[in-house]
């Protein structure tokens, strides 16, 4: 691989050596990068990845760390927003971290992830769903440890079509890569299997008064309603729905499936059906992890907390494969190897990739707790 250093990364180089925080110099710690939403509306994602670096970090470390040094994390700030993706992927190279652990949304990571490859640095998004991301890019350092919206999409059509069996489904979405994507992809099986899907429209994320497309939800006498997007837009439909007397049960992808959505949908939350990656603290293997989260006062049971966990050993075990701290050979290590982490064995197919996801369907609660859905 060709690993070029940009005019942009160079230009910015000074102002994000002022912006690092300080640690341990390069020679004794090996740096992961924490990149997500740290700020704006889907702050919670961030926190739920940095819960599962950070505990994948304590325990790594406290068993030795990898190759005799100790793992150094740094939180960057992308906001949920792609024009930062690049700004926060060439303040990486410019502080010479050479893996990422993120980002969050799929917007960002697209936006950063033709940074990471052509400089050399191995990023695995814990939480990033969109096929974009890798999808004809012949990228050789981007990785997930998460399925794609082409596996998730599919399930929750399935059991839409299996479970439900609606007459007329209405499908809305974020207009944003994650939501946009993952409403297309359930549409599309929705619609193979002769499901009428009577409305597939875009609503502006960051709107408080989505009334208008409440009307239209009623007035086209829709019965089930799939939203691809994320927990604000989310939950104001569930209210704003329940205020006006909407009786339509919704669903939605990973990017609903946070504990604030009660606080915005109150009552009105119950019995909405989420996909999320199937609940890994239920396996006795986990037992050890889990009480290590727990024991921090930190949730291991959201939706992105083991993922990034496992990004964090993936990238770990692959240094320790590798037998160097070089991430051109960690990221050929991780393609040509499997990983035992917290979600399961993993293993990568050539544009990084998992070879096997499973996500299950969770009915929430107004208490703020999920269930399978039996």
């Amino acid at each position: 691989m060709k690993i070029r250093f940009t005019p942009i990364a160079a230009a910015i180089g000074l102002a994000a050596g002022i912006m690092m925080s300080a640690g341990a110099s390069a020679a004794d710690t090996i740096k992961i990068a924490i990149a997500g939403p740290f700020t704006g509306s889907v702050t919670q994602y961030g926190a739920m990845v940095k819960e599962g670096v950070d505990t994948a970090v304590e325990q790594i470390n406290a068993a030795g760390g990898v190759l005799g040094k100790q793992l150094e994390t740094v939180t960057i700030d992308d906001g949920c927003e792609p024009k930062q993706g690049p700004v926060v992927a060439n303040r990486v190279v410019n502080d010479k971290i050479h893996y990422v652990v993120g980002h969050v949304c799929s917007g960002a990571t697209i936006a950063a992830t033709n940074i990471y490859n052509n400089e050399g640095v191995v990023m695995v998004t814990p939480s990033a769903t969109s096929p974009a991301v890798t999808d004809g890019k012949g990228y050789d350092m981007i990785f997930r440890t998460i399925g794609r919206d082409d596996q998730q999409g599919p399930a929750a059509a399935k059991f839409i079509i299996e479970n439900i069996k609606p007459q007329k489904v209405a499908i809305l979405h974020d207009k944003q890569s994650y939501g946009q994507g993952i409403a297309s992809s359930v549409k599309s099986e929705l619609e193979k299997a002769g499901i009428k899907v009577v409305l597939f429209e875009g609503i502006n994320a960051g709107d408080t008064d989505y009334s208008a497309v409440i009307t239209k939800l009623k007035s086209e006498g829709a019965d089930f309603v799939y939203y691809g997007g994320y927990h604000p837009e989310m939950g104001l439909l569930l209210r704003q729905g329940a205020e006006q007397g909407l009786k339509t049960k919704f669903m939605g992808p990973e990017g609903v499936g946070n504990p604030d959505i009660n606080a915005i949908a109150g009552a009105s939350v119950e019995g909405l059906l989420v996909t999320l990656p199937a609940d890994f603290t239920k396996d006795p293997s986990n037992a050890a992890i889990v009480k290590a989260f727990t024991d921090k006062k930190r949730d291991p049971s959201g939706a992105f907390q083991l993922t990034a966990y496992s990004a964090t050993k993936a990238i770990a075990d692959g240094i320790k494969g590798a037998g160097v701290d070089d991430p051109i050979k960690v990221a050929a290590y991780l393609h040509a190897n499997s990983v035992e982490t917290p979600i399961g064995k993993i293993s990568w197919n050539k544009q990084g990739d998992l070879n096997d996801f499973k996500f299950d369907v969770f009915t929430w609660h107004k208490d703020g707790s999920k269930s399978v859905y039996k």
